[in-house]
């Protein structure tokens, strides 16, 4: 649940390249593929900000009616919140990685969530297609059982630059007393480890994040403003490697040092 005033949170949605777009907010990163066939939403976020993500596509010349999907990298609520109202708003498919559904039908830890019901279980090496563009997924557990990280061309209709983002790479509920509270499994830090490798040598050319830190979503929008380079491209797979590896010394610190 989203803390204080919800219009704190608030980003002006902007084109990062192509036909991807920010239409998140400071919380959570929320993004829009423009596939010429209708949207792609991938994690529309809290319940509590919907209203500005639905006018943050509009601001941006799109129509709710279009969205034909909604992905979501994983099942926690701040990515996935408002799945249920969105779809109801705008007949999309739902899609969610498989190994996540005992989270949201409240058999498994941390919540008892029934958010929303997908049409789609996604397994490791599926391709979402819609229009011009197909994601592949790739399965990456450790953040969650079903996180799902997302890889795919972008374009401009001329060029095309392979975008990726890690589904879930916050090591905080790789914690001790994160997994002894929600009884997790403390193989998750090595599911973690294992999933961070199997994406390491990704080709990124255009790097997001389903969080703002993970690739300096803000930062980068600011200097997107005024610059001719844009910064979400200019060294994009050192900055991804960059990431992966900062990801991994966090976890070998949390294992080492038994946090």
């Amino acid at each position: 649940m989203l803390k204080g005033n919800v219009w704190d949170e608030y980003i002006k949605p902007s084109k990062i390249w192509g036909n991807v777009y920010f239409v998140g907010i400071r919380a959570v990163s929320t993004h829009l593929i423009n596939t010429n066939e209708g949207l792609i939403i991938i994690d529309p976020g809290y319940s509590e900000s919907l209203h500005i993500i639905v006018d943050n596509i509009w601001e941006l010349g799109f129509k709710p009616k279009d969205i034909k999907y909604i992905v979501v990298s994983h099942a926690h609520l701040d990515h996935m919140d408002s799945v249920s109202a969105l779809a109801a708003m705008t007949g999309a498919k739902t899609f969610i990685g498989k190994d996540d559904l005992p989270l949201l039908t409240g058999e498994l830890y941390h919540y008892p969530i029934k958010t929303f019901k997908p049409h789609v279980l996604l397994e490791d090496g599926d391709i979402i297609t819609l229009g011009n563009t197909s994601i592949k997924c790739v399965s990456t557990p450790g953040h969650t059982d079903g996180t799902m990280s997302f890889f795919f061309d972008a374009t401009d209709g001329e060029k095309t630059y392979r975008a990726g983002m890690f589904g879930g790479a916050g090591s905080n509920t790789l914690r001790k007393d994160f997994m002894i509270e929600h009884n997790l499994p403390f193989s998750n830090r090595q599911k973690m480890i294992d999933s961070i490798n199997k994406i390491k040598n990704e080709k990124i050319e255009l790097f997001l994040g389903n969080h703002l830190e993970n690739n300096k979503t803000e930062e980068k929008l600011s200097i997107l403003k005024d610059s001719k380079i844009n910064p979400f491209i200019e060294n994009s797979q050192k900055e991804w490697d960059a990431f992966l590896e900062k990801r991994l010394e966090l976890i070998n610190k949390i294992i080492d040092e038994n946090l």
